[in-house]
């Protein structure tokens, strides 16, 4: 296991991979949202992965690498909520509401004591733009979202056809994957449109990662 100022230089060299500069607090916050799932993790079993240097590339890297797209994408739409589906640990919601304090953010999982943890880190962490609810997302209230994300969640044609009144008029999908899901692409109706699909970077992880961008298909 890393040394807390290996993980900090490896979460420093990660964010200058991503050209993500963040300033000090946040990057404490990450550390400490890091530690928080160490933490629970031990009694709660919210991850399957159990070293904290792996936890740094595999959910806090992987989460970071999507920071830079989202913001590209929500550019012109101030303020913003972003809907976090199959949340877990908080991945990538909490990541998402400590690098961006501007964006209101929801974690969903059917999971209590996930969603429970959530609910601690936004406490401890001072995360106001961030909430939990503990509910399948078939039977939440329509959150008007900008954006739905969803990380290792479903099959892009079950994730778009669950959440897909959570959406703003304009609002668009964003599916966190590993390889490029040619035949979860395939398999979309033809109310869901693909409107881009980008390969990620994740520093330190060799594996692909990609995001699938969707938005509802305009008729006619």
């Amino acid at each position: 296991m890393q040394s807390p100022d290996a993980v900090r230089a490896a979460l420093d060299g990660g964010l200058e991979a991503l050209a993500l500069p963040l300033g000090e607090s946040q990057r404490d916050q990450l550390l400490r949202y890091l530690a928080l799932v160490a933490k629970w993790n031990r009694v709660y079993n919210l991850t399957a992965v159990r070293q904290s240097d792996d936890m740094l590339s595999l959910h806090l890297l992987d989460s970071l690498s999507a920071v830079g797209p989202l913001l590209r994408q929500l550019a012109h739409r101030a303020p913003s909520k972003v809907l976090d589906v199959g949340s877990g640990a908080g991945l990538p919601g909490v990541v998402f509401a400590i690098v961006q304090p501007e964006l209101s953010v929801t974690c969903v999982d059917t999971v209590g004591k996930k969603a429970a943890f959530i609910r601690q880190a936004a406490v401890e962490l001072k995360l106001g733009n961030l909430k939990a609810e503990h509910a399948r997302v078939e039977q939440l209230p329509a959150q008007a979202a900008d954006v739905v994300v969803s990380r290792a969640f479903a099959s892009l044609v079950d994730f778009t056809e669950w959440t897909g009144r959570h959406l703003k008029p304009e609002g668009v999908w964003m599916a966190m994957k590993g390889k490029h899901p040619v035949d979860e692409i395939a398999a979309l109706p033809s109310t869901t449109t693909v409107f881009h699909v980008e390969h990620l970077q994740v520093p330190g992880l060799e594996a692909e990662r990609c995001l699938v961008w969707m938005k509802p298909s305009i008729a006619g």
